[in-house]
């Protein structure tokens, strides 16, 4: 059975002291095949123009989809790889808060496909990415 609460935990234990951290990515809602998180829009991921650095929302992407294929795998026995990832950026972002939402495309045995789409907080969708993992052994 799913385990919501379980899932958003490991996530935040997953982010301590890594890249999700400094950028402040907070796992917010969890469901079979679906992850979500939001990033706060700040000087912090702009680009020079003052605009959300399209870096910034691939590291939201990858971020958000790594995590979700790690609710399919048991991860004492087996680690997750982004292999690749595309983005097409539709609409720029200034400020406010911006959600990564992953739902599974495939997912297979060592495969997984998740698209991810960033949405700002009227919906309105900002970023569009696919992202392919490789789910792997874990080395001892």
């Amino acid at each position: 059975m799913f385990d919501k609460a379980r899932v958003l935990e490991m996530c935040k234990q997953f982010s301590k002291n890594t890249l999700m951290e400094t950028l402040e990515i907070e796992f917010t809602d969890a469901a079979e095949g679906m992850l979500q998180a939001k990033m706060p829009v700040n000087p912090r991921v702009h680009q020079p123009m003052g605009l959300l650095h399209g870096g910034a929302s691939v590291a939201l992407a990858e971020s958000v989809g790594s995590a979700a294929s790690a609710m399919f795998v048991n991860t004492d026995e087996e680690e997750v790889r982004g292999i690749e990832i595309s983005a097409n950026h539709l609409k720029s972002k200034r400020e406010g808060m911006v959600y990564g939402t992953a739902r599974i495309i495939h997912k297979g045995r060592s495969i997984h496909l998740w698209e991810i789409k960033i949405t700002d907080e009227e919906g309105a969708l900002i970023s569009l990415c696919k992202l392919t993992n490789m789910v792997l052994p874990r080395k001892k």
